[in-house]
């Protein structure tokens, strides 16, 4: 097996190390690093990176990694896990899901070495990361007080990417392109091959997201030949083909008549938005069949305001999904 070089440092056959990537300064003179961890088995086996916290305020994913490194999951029987629990600090920090000048470090790469705090970070992990790892999974939650039920998402026109997201087997996999300056989208230039895995909300830990994105990652794993056993899906995978959101028509006060991951027909009474003052209610209806893959938890809503993700198997015009 070839030696493995991340930041300077080699990783051979049968080591694990900790990795210290240092990525900037703050004003007060506080060093910035993000911490890599690698494990490496005797045996030759392909290179998988575990990475969370790219937006600082997504706390699903960091703790699906904690656990992993914690109980030693992440130690193949063959091959190599390198594992990222948080990529930026900054905003985990600051409960934040940028950078402080702003920006978004998954609209920011290739990056710049040179450029804004996001586009650094980003340089960083194009450079250290990406070059040497065959896979990976970049783990999310969904926004600010807005629920994904466990989801992978995967440009699936892609047989590797099809196959890496069945093997995961989430309770949805979803057909998502890419993002643009999004790792996936970068990486996928250098013929790396990275799925996003969703499941909650941000500052929130959800332990039917965490517990998913575990077993999820352990049977990609077994796919993968690193490991030998991983535990069965406890339901059948759905691919969801086409997803939109429902929107508010009117400002008031959002009440769900659903749950995250329940199915729905279309014209299905979903939800309804009242006002605060008794003078009028609104029932909110499914705009297709399918199966509710986010929620918005937040009563108070504007008008526009995205109230539920509606997720379908067959193809047809929906909105297109955000993702990453």
């Amino acid at each position: 097996m070839k030696d493995i070089t991340i930041a300077d440092h080699t990783i051979q056959a049968g080591e694990s190390k900790t990795i210290n990537i240092n990525i900037a300064r703050l004003p007060s003179h506080t060093v910035i690093n993000t911490p890599i961890y690698v494990s490496r088995a005797l045996e030759e086996g392909p290179v998988l990176a575990l990475m969370a916290g790219m937006h600082g305020d997504e706390i699903n994913g960091m703790e699906i990694v904690r656990r992993m490194l914690e109980s030693g999951l992440h130690q193949p029987k063959r091959g190599t896990v390198v594992c990222m629990p948080i990529i930026n600090m900054y905003g985990f920090l600051n409960y934040s899901r940028e950078v402080p000048d702003g920006k978004d470090i998954n609209r920011s790469f290739p990056g710049n070495r040179n450029g804004s705090l996001a586009s650094r970070v980003a340089y960083h992990m194009m450079h250290e990361v990406v070059p040497i790892i065959d896979f990976g999974v970049d783990f999310h939650t969904g926004g600010a007080m807005r629920a994904n039920y466990p989801q992978v998402r995967a440009e699936l026109k892609d047989k590797i990417n099809f196959e890496l997201a069945q093997a995961f087997a989430a309770p949805f996999t979803i057909d998502a392109p890419f993002r643009p300056n999004s790792l996936r989208k970068e990486a996928s230039r250098k013929g790396k091959n990275i799925i996003v895995y969703e499941g909650g909300e941000s500052l929130r830990f959800d332990q039917h997201a965490i517990k998913e994105g575990i077993a999820g990652t352990l049977r990609l794993m077994k796919y993968l030949n690193m490991i030998d056993d991983a535990p069965h899906p406890e339901v059948e995978n759905k691919v969801i083909w086409s997803t939109g959101w429902i929107r508010a028509k009117t400002p008031g006060l959002f009440q769900p008549n659903v749950i995250c991951g329940q199915h729905v027909q279309k014209g299905d009474w979903v939800g309804t938005v009242t006002d605060p003052f008794g003078e009028f209610q609104e029932k909110i209806l499914a705009i297709e069949t399918g199966y509710v893959i986010g929620l918005n938890n937040i009563p108070v809503i504007n008008a526009g305001d995205a109230l539920m993700h509606i997720g379908t198997d067959t193809f047809c015009k929906l909105e297109s999904i955000g993702d990453d």
